[in-house]
């Protein structure tokens, strides 16, 4: 009810502004991808990446996936056909300051995603433990998948293979699994505000 999205809230706050993040990550900026209508293509200095990774065009079939929840279930881009549109919410390690801000302002805003459709998928490079403890730490009501394989961030272009773990990036796919919108960062340390994906998804 209202008090117990009160007491996320309050709780994803003061770890946000308190004491965390286990780790810290010297971020460089990278190249920023926006959304557009043909597949973009990042082509990385060779010391940041040793291959070129290519984002899905937006107008075309968002690639399948399917990855381990901190539910305990295994979760595929194709279960939400027909059902709900989905926003994969790429985003680097658990327990860093920028990902920790970002997954409380998604279970802040949980309804507001869940009353236009939208189902919230945000996934990490991160062991299913890991990405546990970190939910649990920040009583955040959004579940999180484990890319430890790195498939899903090869797939959509997000990976950076010097570093081993995702660029912050976001795809908002619609409920016939076409990609309608993506965001890639220049720097995984900025996030985009949630105000900004909802009026995307209003575009839908």
């Amino acid at each position: 009810g209202a008090l117990a999205q009160l007491g996320e809230h309050l709780l994803c706050k003061q770890g946000v502004a308190g004491s965390i993040p286990a780790r810290s990550i010297g971020f460089r900026r990278l190249p920023r991808v926006a959304s557009a209508g043909a597949g973009a293509t990042r082509a990385f200095p060779p010391e940041i990446l040793s291959m070129t990774l290519t984002v899905p065009a937006v107008g075309s079939p968002a690639p399948d996936f399917s990855l381990h929840s901190t539910n305990g279930e295994v979760v595929t881009l194709a279960q939400f056909k027909g059902k709900a549109s989905v926003l994969l919410a790429f985003f680097p390690l658990a327990f860093t300051s920028t990902c920790t801000a970002e997954m409380c302002a998604f279970t802040e805003d949980y309804s507001a995603f869940a009353d236009k459709g939208v189902v919230v998928l945000p996934v990490s490079v991160d062991a299913v433990p890991s990405l546990k403890a970190f939910k649990a730490q920040y009583n955040m009501g959004v579940e999180l998948l484990s890319d430890f394989k790195r498939e899903a961030s090869r797939a959509y272009g997000t990976l950076m293979e010097s570093t081993f773990f995702s660029n912050r990036a976001y795809f908002l796919i619609d409920a016939q699994g076409i990609l309608r919108w993506s965001y890639v960062e220049e720097t995984p340390g900025t996030k985009r505000e949630n105000s900004e994906i909802l009026a995307e998804i209003a575009k839908l």
